[in-house]
C-alpha cells in the first residue's frame, strides 16, 4: 500500500509540473495568432483556400436602369427626365477553376467562373420596357467630329438609311445581358483584334460563363501586406490601358480576402474590378460590430473619381479626350473605346453640375455609397457593396442628322450593386469561434492551467509532508501496545496488592479489637486463641483468592 501510495503522488507531481509549465507556456506565446495565420495562407486544404475557391456566400448583382420619359423633350433641349427601374437581382454562383499554386508558393493562378441567375422573387419583371439611348450609335457618331466632314456625311447618310435612332426600346434583359446591335456586329467583325468588341450589345454580356482573364493572387506565405491582392493579369503586372502608376496598378483585392488591418495596420486597402478598369481604394472609417463580430467599416473617399485638383493620383486617368470632373472617371480605353464613365450612383458625393443637368436622381449614402466591413484579424469581409454607375459621355455630332440636336451630354444610363449582405452560417460560426470565442477562452483556459497545476504540486508536497510527519511505523505501534498492556497489568497488580493489605489490615485490626482480644484479656489461654486465628487468616486467603 505505501509503494502504491507513493506512485500515486509522483504521477501528480509530474502532471501538476506538466500542466503548470503548459500553462506559463500557453499564455506568453500568441499561438493562438499563430495557428490562425496558418490556416489563413491560401495553400491547399486550408479552411481560407476552401472559402476562397468556392465562397458559398449568396452574391448579388442588382441591376438598376435608368428609362428616360421625355426622349423627344430632350432633343428638343430639355433636361432629360430620368425614372429608376429596378432592381433587376442575379444571383451569382462563383467558383475559382484551373487553380495552380505556382513553385515559390507565393502565388496562385485562376479563372473565375460566373453565373448569374436571375432571382424573380427579389426583382420586377426581366422583360420591362426600357427607353435608353442608341449606345452603340452614339459611341460612333461621338467620334465623327475627329474624322472630319466628309466621313461624317457618310456616316450620316448609312445610320439614315438604316434608320437609326438616338434612342432605343429594349428590355432590361436584353440591355443587361445581350441584344442584336447591326453597328456592334459591324464593329465585331472589322475592328482590330485588341479593340474588338463582342457581336451582340449587352452591358453585363462578358460576366456568364469562365472567364478567359487568367489571375493570380498573393497567398500571405511571405507577408501579409498584400495578402489576397492580385500579382498578376493574364501574365501582366500592370494595367495596360493606361500610361503610368498609380493607374497601371492591379495590386487590389477581387472581393474575397484584404491584408488583415491588425497586422498590417493600414488605414487604406485597394478592391480591383474588371468592369472598372482600375483598383479602386478603401478607407478606414471606424471600427464597428456586426453579428456580434468585430468589424473595420471602410469607404471609398469622396475624391477617388474625378480631377487631379482634388486627388493628384487621377491625373495619369486624364486623356486629351477627357476634361476632367469630380466623381467622373474614364474608362474608355479598357470599352473598346466607347465613351463610357464611371460614378458613383446617382452623382453621389459627385459636382453638383451632373446631379443638376438631369431630374430624376436623388442621392443617397445608405442607399449608394461603396464601402466593405473588413475582420480585421482575418481581412475576410463580412459586408461589402460595390456600387457603380455607368455614364455615357456623347460629344455632339451636327453632322450626323440622325443625332444632330443630341447635345454634349453625360448621360447615365444604369448602376449596378455587386456585393454580399450576409455570410453563411457555418462561415459565420467558424469567423466568431476564432475572433471572439477563442481569443476569450484561451487566456482563461492557460491560467486555469497554471492554477490547477500549482494546486496540484503544493497539494502532493503537503500530503507528502503530512504523512512523514504523522504517519506511525506498525513494529512502533506494536510496542506501544505492549507497553500499554504492561502498564494496564502493572496497574492491577498494585491495585491487588493494595486491597490485599488493606484486607491485612482490617484483619488484624478485627483481632485485636474483637470478641477474641477479650477473650484473650480475660485470661484465655493463647493456645485456646489459636485455631480462631488462622481460621480467620485461612479464610482471608480464600477472600483474596
Amino acid at each position: 500500500m505505501k509503494s502504491c501510495t507513493s506512485g500515486d503522488r509522483l504521477a501528480v507531481i509530474i502532471i501538476g509540473i506538466i500542466t503548470l509549465i503548459l500553462g506559463i507556456i500557453l499564455s506568453s506565446m500568441p499561438w493562438l495568432d499563430y495557428f490562425i495565420l496558418k490556416n489563413l495562407r491560401l495553400w491547399n486544404d486550408t479552411l481560407s483556400y476552401h472559402y476562397w475557391q468556392r465562397p458559398g456566400v449568396i452574391r448579388l448583382t442588382k441591376l438598376y436602369i435608368y428609362n428616360v420619359t421625355n426622349p423627344d423633350g430632350f432633343l428638343r433641349g430639355e433636361k432629360p427626365h430620368l425614372q429608376e427601374v429596378g432592381p433587376f437581382v442575379y444571383r451569382e454562383d462563383m467558383q475559382k477553376v484551373n487553380v495552380k499554386f505556382h513553385e515559390n508558393n507565393y502565388t496562385v493562378s485562376y479563372q473565375h467562373k460566373k453565373i448569374l441567375q436571375f432571382v424573380p422573387e427579389l426583382s420586377i419583371d426581366k422583360d420591362t420596357p426600357i427607353t435608353t439611348p442608341n449606345i452603340p450609335l452614339l459611341t460612333l457618331t461621338s467620334l465623327s467630329p475627329k474624322l472630319g466632314y466628309l466621313l461624317s456625311k457618310t456616316i450620316s447618310v448609312v445610320v439614315t438609311a438604316a434608320q437609326f435612332k438616338p434612342f432605343i426600346n429594349v428590355t432590361a434583359e436584353q440591355l443587361a445581358f445581350g441584344y442584336d446591335d447591326a453597328l456592334v456586329s459591324l464593329a465585331h467583325r472589322f475592328y482590330p483584334k485588341h479593340m474588338r468588341p463582342m457581336e451582340r450589345m449587352g452591358l453585363l454580356l462578358g460576366r456568364n460563363g469562365t472567364l478567359t482573364e487568367v489571375s493570380s493572387v498573393k497567398t500571405g506565405m511571405d507577408s501579409m501586406d498584400q495578402f489576397g491582392y492580385i500579382d498578376q493579369l493574364n501574365g501582366l503586372d500592370h494595367l495596360p490601358h493606361w500610361s503610368e502608376p498609380p493607374c497601371t496598378s492591379i495590386a487590389g483585392s477581387e472581393g474575397s480576402f484584404f491584408p488583415p488591418r491588425e497586422l498590417t495596420k493600414s488605414e487604406v486597402v485597394h478592391i480591383y474590378d474588371k468592369d472598372l478598369c482600375r483598383i479602386i481604394p478603401l478607407k478606414y472609417v471606424e471600427s464597428l460590430e456586426k453579428d456580434g463580430i468585430a468589424a473595420d467599416l471602410f469607404r471609398l473617399p469622396n475624391n477617388s473619381y474625378g480631377d487631379s485638383a482634388h486627388n493628384p493620383e487621377n491625373k495619369c486617368y486624364d486623356t486629351s479626350e477627357y476634361e476632367p470632373i469630380q466623381g467622373l472617371q474614364n474608362i474608355s480605353p479598357c470599352q473598346y473605346g466607347a465613351p463610357v464613365y464611371i460614378s458613383n450612383p446617382h452623382f453621389f458625393e459627385s459636382h453638383p453640375d451632373l446631379l443638376n443637368s438631369v431630374e430624376g436622381l436623388k442621392p443617397e449614402r445608405e442607399k449608394h455609397e461603396t464601402y466593405f466591413k473588413i475582420q480585421p484579424k482575418l481581412g475576410v469581409p463580412l459586408e461589402g457593396k460595390v456600387r457603380i454607375q455607368l455614364n455615357l459621355k456623347v460629344t455632339r455630332a451636327k453632322d450626323v442628322y440622325p443625332v444632330r440636336d443630341f447635345r454634349d451630354f453625360i448621360f447615365p444610363v444604369m448602376w449596378l450593386e455587386e456585393g454580399i449582405s450576409e455570410l453563411t452560417p457555418a462561415i459565420k460560426r467558424w469567423i466568431y469561434l476564432g475572433t471572439v470565442i477563442a481569443p476569450s477562452a484561451v487566456p482563461i483556459g492557460s491560467y486555469l492551467m497554471i492554477l490547477g497545476g500549482a494546486f496540484a504540486i503544493i497539494f502532493s508536497f503537503v500530503r507528502a509532508y503530512q504523512n512523514f510527519v504523522f504517519a506511525r511505523d506498525p513494529t512502533l505501534e506494536i510496542l506501544e501496545m505492549g507497553r500499554r498492556s504492561l502498564r494496564r497489568g502493572s496497574s492491577f497488580i498494585a491495585h491487588q496488592q493494595h486491597r490485599l493489605l488493606v484486607h491485612h489490615r482490617d484483619s488484624y485490626s478485627l483481632l485485636r479489637h474483637g470478641p477474641m482480644a477479650t477473650c484473650l484479656g480475660e485470661g484465655n489461654s493463647e493456645e485456646d486463641a489459636q485455631p480462631i486465628i488462622d481460621g480467620s487468616l485461612s479464610a482471608g486467603i480464600s477472600q483474596e483468592s
